[in-house]
């Protein structure tokens, strides 16, 4: 579903329960990111999607893309991709960036609700592996994929690409 619909989804949710913006948001965002996110102009994190969901008292699943609807026994796809979100970013709090990366690897492939928190997961995991490294050519490694995942996603940082490519220059010269 593209953003104009998940808007539009929003907005007939949010009038047909007779609630203003305002009534909507509460705390947690703001009044005008609601108004963008209705327009179909921005587009809302997957917390701020659980959030409205849960104001409008409608099923997650009902704002999320078609594809993701399909269940396999209780839980849907997108329940276990949250899950695995979740994870992940334990994963990476605690400083285990091997778990967090092998969590976040199957997220990255697009196509699901958490890609471009896993991609920024990845590039950061990939970076800290990286620095780590006990063999130059194993940090090599890790410093493409931190770059190649640095550039993806809405979570995309130039800070990361520049540390991973300072990084490679470093390890490369150990060689």
């Amino acid at each position: 579903m593209d953003s104009a619909e998940l808007g539009k989804r929003i907005k007939e949710a949010r009038l047909a329960r007779k609630m203003t913006q305002a009534d909507v948001v509460g705390d947690f965002i703001t009044r005008n990111m609601l108004s963008q996110i209705e327009s179909g102009t921005a587009n809302p994190s997957v917390k701020t999607l659980t959030y409205l969901a849960k104001v409008l008292q409608l099923p997650v699943n009902y704002l999320l893309p078609d594809e993701l609807e399909t269940f396999d026994d209780s839980e849907n796809a997108a329940d276990k991709d949250l899950e695995a979100l979740i994870k992940m970013k334990n994963a990476f709090k605690r400083g285990d960036y091997t778990e967090s990366v092998t969590l976040a690897l199957p997220l990255s492939e697009g196509g699901n609700i958490v890609y471009d928190e896993a991609c920024a997961v990845l590039a950061m995991s990939y970076l800290e592996l990286a620095k780590t490294a006990k063999d130059p050519k194993e940090g090599m490694a890790y410093a493409n994929k931190a770059l190649s995942y640095a550039g993806k996603g809405i979570f995309a940082k130039r800070e990361i690409k520049a540390s991973a490519v300072l990084l490679y220059d470093e390890l490369s010269e150990k060689l």
